[in-house]
């Protein structure tokens, strides 16, 4: 069966297994590669960042990287500067990785940690907790 026919499959409400371990794949080497300082820009080695999850696109050719800086601060910083070294970010992670194509990176900021806030908060209001607690 041919790569066309076999992903027509997977593409349903969910990403497939490829494209899960792909993007797990992604998202050690990505956080290797930021942790040693393998780029070559001092402002973004300066920078702690969490690579929290990767997702793939069902081609694998798109790589979407959800980052956070340690503490949360300098959101917009981290961005520009991991947008700025892209090139360099995917020339490292394909050299680690053995795909056949390297896949774009972009970057986005994750939010995760922000909603599970919002759920603790909300959770925590005296309403919610009586509702629960019935």
């Amino acid at each position: 069966m041919g790569e066309m026919a076999k992903n027509k499959f997977h593409d349903g409400p969910g990403p497939s297994q490829r494209q899960l371990r792909v993007g797990e794949l992604i998202r050690r080497t990505l956080s290797e590669v930021l942790a040693r300082g393998d780029v070559h820009d001092p402002d973004l080695n300066r920078m702690s960042i969490t690579v929290g999850e990767v997702r793939t696109s069902p081609d694998l050719k798109i790589a979407t990287a959800y980052v956070l800086p340690l503490g949360g601060h300098g959101q917009e910083d981290v961005l520009k500067l991991l947008a700025r070294n892209k090139g360099e970010l995917r020339r490292a992670v394909s050299k680690k990785l053995s795909l056949k194509f390297a896949p774009d990176l972009r970057f986005q900021l994750d939010e995760t940690f922000d909603r599970m806030d919002d759920t603790r908060r909300m959770l925590n209001q005296d309403a919610v907790r009586r509702d629960t607690d019935a």
